[in-house]
């Protein structure tokens, strides 16, 4: 039987079967599972992944900034050049395992979207 949840929900694969496909591109998230049906619709992060990104990547990013100034006091271009490419790349890198987390996360605990007025 294959494995779904948390770890399979990670490596990009439906949370409840573990062998449908999570993500249409890098960020898209497919309508439903295509071997069990589970619909993915339901998970609505909103910008939950971009809040932990941000958290995450500007901890990182601005410490690291912060003790390359310290030792090496380079040039502000020197900031600029290396440290803006690392920005994009940890980002993006980011983006797409927390926003399968919340995926499982939700699965896991039951939560949907709120349907209003219904």
């Amino acid at each position: 039987m294959a494995e779904g949840g948390f770890h399979a929900t990670l490596r990009g694969k439906c949370p409840r079967c573990g062998e449908g496909r999570l993500f249409s591109n890098w960020l898209g998230i497919r309508p439903a599972c295509s071997a069990c049906g589970l619909d993915f619709a339901r998970f609505s992060q909103g910008d939950g992944p971009a809040v932990f990104v941000i958290l995450i990547a500007g901890f990182l990013i601005v410490g690291f900034a912060l003790w390359v100034e310290v030792n090496f006091e380079p040039p502000l271009w020197v900031h600029g050049v290396l440290w803006t490419p690392i920005t994009l790349v940890v980002t993006l890198g980011l983006l797409r395992p927390i926003k399968a987390w919340l995926i499982a996360r939700q699965f896991e605990t039951g939560a949907a979207e709120a349907r209003f007025g219904e």
